[in-house]
C-alpha cells in the first residue's frame, strides 16, 4: 500500500538537523581521516579560514591551532568576533562578515556555513570571543546551545578561539593524521608570508611565500633557480628539474589549496606553453615544454565558484563577475612577467631551451616503444582481462562521482575474485595482478611501456600524460600481510615513487588493512586486526572461541570481504614524512643490498613471527 501524501508529510528542518542529515552539502564527505580531503579536515580549515581571513585583512600575525585526542583548538588574535553576535555566527545560516564585500574581498568561503557546519556536525563545540576588554562564551552539543555566559570582563588579547570535537556518531572512529594537518599549515603560510601558525607547539612560517613552497617540496635537482613572479591577485613560482618525467603543480585560489586544479591550472599549463613557445619562436611540443616543470600558483578571485563544497576544484571563468577572464588573466601575466625573466636572464632562457630539446629527443626516441606497448595493451583485452572496471565514467555529468572512485590493486586471482564479486560496482574497480612485478628503482620511464604489468597498470590508471585525467581518486594496494604480499606492496610503491610520486603526494595512494584473525562463537563474529583486538575479542566470547589467522587475502571469502572494503573499510594511507626524500628512501629499500636494510628486515621478520601466534 503506498504511502499516503498529506500536508502532514511535508516537514521543515532547522538548520542543524539539516547539516547533520545532509552532511555532504557542506563538507563534501565524512571518512574516517585516513584522506586528506575527509570530513574532519575539512571542518578544522573551515574554522581556520576565519582565522585566516584576519590576517589577510591586517589583523592578528599569529594563530594557535592544537588537535589532541580528536579535540580541536583553533585562536586566532584578530579583532574578534562583535560579542552580541558571537551565537549567530556559529548557529544561523547566512549570518557573517563575508557578505560585506567592503570587509571580506577575496576570502575562502563567501557562504557562511563552514562554521555553522563544524558546529553541527561535532559533539561537542565552543567559541570564545574577546574585544574591547571583554568576552563572550557558549557552548553546543551537535549544534544545540548547552551554555550560554554572559558578557564578562577579560583582559586577554583580543581575538578568537574555537574549539570542536567531530561527532563519533556521524564520522564513526575516526582519527586526525598529523602529516596531512602540517601540510595544511605549511600551505597557509607560503600563501600568507610573515604569517605564525603554532601547530601543537611547533612553529609554521615562511618569508618569500611560494618560492619556499617550491624550494622546500621540489626534491630533484633544479636546471636553474626558481622563478617567482608576483603581481596583483596572483603569485607563481616556476623551475624545471633533472630525471624527472612529470609535471608537479600546487594550485592555489583565495589561500584554497585546489588540490584537483579547475580553470586557474588549466590556464597556466597552457600559458607557459604559449609563452615559451613565443619567446623562442618555435612551435615546440605542449608536452616537451611542460616535462619536468614544477611550479606554484595562486590567484584571487571575487566570489570564486568551485565545483564542490570542499573547494578543491575552481569552476570560475572570470576573476570577477563581468570582469577578464582566469584564461586571459593568467596567459596576459605570464605572457609580460616571464617573458620578461627569459629576456633579462638568458642563463636561464639557454637551460629551458636545452631541457625542451632535450625532452624532444626523449619522446621521440620512446614513439615506437609506446606505439608497441599501446598495441599490447589493446591485445591484452585491459578492461576484460586485467581490469574488472567500475560504472562510473567521468564527464561533465558527473563530476562529484569521480572524487568517490577507488581501484583495488590486487594479488593472485583469489584475491582478486573475491574483491569483484563483493565490491560496489559503481565505484570500485579492481586491478589485479601476475606475480610480483618488477623492482624498478633506478630504471628509465622506458621499462613503463616495455614490462607489460606496468603497462597496463598505466593504462588503467590513465597516468601517461599526468595525474590530472586520473580515473580513481583512490589507489589501493590490497595484498596479503605476509613476507610475499610486503615485498609485492614495496616494489608497486617503488613503481609509483619512481614514475608517478605526485600520485603518493597528493595524496591517493593507500594500503588496504585487512584483518589477521577472526574470533568466534555460535552468536558473534570479530574481525580483529591486531594481538590486542585479537585478546579483547577472545576475552568477550569467553571459552574456547574458534580463532582463525588469516595468511593471505584469497583466504576471505566473498560475503566476508564486504566488511572489509565498503563503508568500515580501513585504509592506511602512503605518506611521505617531511624529512623523508624519495630518492633516499627508495636507495635504502630498493636499492644495492646494506648492513642496515639486513637489521631492518630482521626486525620486522620478528613482528611478523609474534603476529603468527
Amino acid at each position: 500500500m503506498a504511502a499516503e501524501y498529506t500536508e502532514d508529510s511535508i516537514r521543515s528542518l532547522d538548520w542543524k538537523e539539516h547539516i547533520r542529515l545532509r552532511p555532504g552539502m557542506y563538507i563534501g564527505k565524512m571518512g574516517n581521516g585516513s584522506s586528506p580531503d575527509d570530513g574532519v579536515y575539512i571542518l578544522l580549515k573551515e574554522v581556520l579560514d576565519n582565522s585566516i581571513d584576519e590576517y589577510v585583512m591586517g589583523n592578528g600575525k599569529t594563530i594557535e591551532v592544537t588537535v589532541k585526542n580528536n579535540k580541536v583548538s583553533v585562536r586566532d588574535f584578530g579583532r574578534g568576533i562583535p560579542l552580541g553576535k558571537v551565537i549567530d555566527c556559529v548557529s544561523k545560516i547566512n549570518t557573517g562578515a563575508k557578505y560585506d564585500s567592503k570587509v571580506f574581498k577575496k576570502s575562502v568561503g563567501l557562504n557562511g556555513v563552514g562554521t555553522k557546519a563544524a558546529n553541527a556536525l561535532s559533539s561537542y563545540f565552543c567559541i570564545r570571543s574577546i574585544r574591547d576588554s571583554k568576552s563572550k562564551f557558549a557552548e553546543f552539543s551537535q549544534g544545540e546551545l548547552t551554555n550560554d555566559e554572559d558578557i564578562q570582563e577579560n583582559t586577554s588579547r583580543k581575538g578568537t578561539k574555537v574549539s570542536f570535537i567531530p561527532d563519533e556518531s556521524l564520522f564513526g572512529k575516526y582519527r586526525f593524521i598529523n602529516e596531512y594537518i602540517e601540510k595544511m599549515m605549511w600551505n597557509y603560510c607560503y600563501l600568507n608570508p610573515g604569517l605564525t601558525i603554532m601547530f601543537n607547539g611547533e612553529k609554521f612560517y615562511s618569508e618569500k611565500g611560494l618560492y619556499d613552497l617550491l624550494d622546500q617540496n621540489t626534491e630533484a635537482e633544479m636546471l636553474y633557480p626558481i622563478i617567482h613572479l608576483k603581481g596583483e591577485d596572483i603569485e607563481v613560482a616556476i623551475t624545471h628539474c633533472k630525471n624527472q618525467y612529470s609535471e608537479q603543480y600546487y594550485s592555489f585560489v583565495n589561500g584554497q589549496h585546489t588540490v584537483q586544479g579547475g580553470t586557474h591550472q588549466i590556464a597556466f599549463r597552457e600559458a607557459i606553453v604559449k609563452t615559451i613557445r613565443e619567446h623562442f619562436n618555435k612551435n615546440f611540443d605542449a608536452s616537451d615544454v611542460r616535462q619536468a616543470v614544477n611550479a606554484a600558483l595562486s590567484i584571487k578571485v571575487m566570489e570564486p565558484i568551485f565545483e564542490s563544497q570542499t573547494k578543491t576544484k575552481l569552476g570560475s571563468t572570470e576573476m570577477e563577475p563581468d570582469g577578464i577572464s582566469v584564461r586571459a588573466f593568467v596567459n596576459d601575466f605570464l605572457k609580460t612577467e616571464l617573458d620578461n625573466y627569459l629576456h633579462r636572464n638568458t642563463d636561464v632562457s639557454e637551460v629551458i631551451e636545452k631541457k625542451i630539446k632535450q625532452a624532444e629527443y626523449e619522446r621521440k626516441a620512446m614513439a615506437g616503444v609506446k606505439k608497441l606497448a599501446k598495441e599490447r595493451a589493446k591485445k591484452a583485452n585491459l578492461h576484460n582481462k586485467k581490469l574488472r572496471d567500475c560504472r562510473v565514467h567521468y564527464n561533465d555529468q558527473k563530476k562529484e562521482e569521480r572524487y568517490e572512485t577507488t581501484i583495488f590493486i590486487t594479488e593472485g586471482d583469489s584475491a582478486s575474485g573475491s574483491i569483484t564479486k563483493t565490491r560496489d560496482i559503481k565505484t570500485q574497480a579492481v586491478f589485479s595482478l601476475r606475480g610480483k612485478p618488477l623492482n624498478s628503482f633506478g630504471l628509465s620511464k622506458k621499462i613503463v611501456y616495455e614490462n607489460e604489468e606496468f603497462n597496463l597498470l598505466q593504462s588503467a590508471l590513465n597516468i601517461e600524460q599526468g595525474i590530472d585525467e586520473l580515473r580513481y581518486n583512490k589507489i589501493v594496494i590490497a595484498t596479503d600481510a605476509d613476507v610475499d604480499g610486503m615485498h609485492i606492496r614495496l616494489l608497486l610503491i617503488t613503481f609509483f615513487l619512481q614514475f608517478f610520486p605526485e600520485l603518493v603526494k597528493e595524496g591517493h595512494v593507500y594500503v588496504l588493512e585487512t584483518p589477521l584473525f577472526r574470533v568466534r562463537n555460535k552468536k558473534k563474529t570479530f574481525y580483529c586486526y591486531s594481538l590486542e583486538e585479537k585478546q579483547k575479542a577472545m576475552e568477550e566470547l569467553g571459552k574456547n572461541p574458534e580463532i582463525t589467522r588469516f595468511k593471505g587475502l584469497g583466504e576471505i571469502s566473498p560475503d566476508e570481504f564486504k566488511y572489509f572494503i565498503g563503508k568500515d573499510m580501513r585504509l592506511e594511507p602512503v605518506i611521505l614524512g617531511k624529512d623523508n626524500k624519495i630518492q633516499e628512501i627508495l636507495t635504502f629499500f630498493m636499492g644495492k643490498n646494506t648492513h642496515e636494510r639486513q637489521n631492518f628486515i630482521i626486525d620486522n621478520l620478528r613482528v611478523e613471527e609474534e603476529v603468527d601466534q
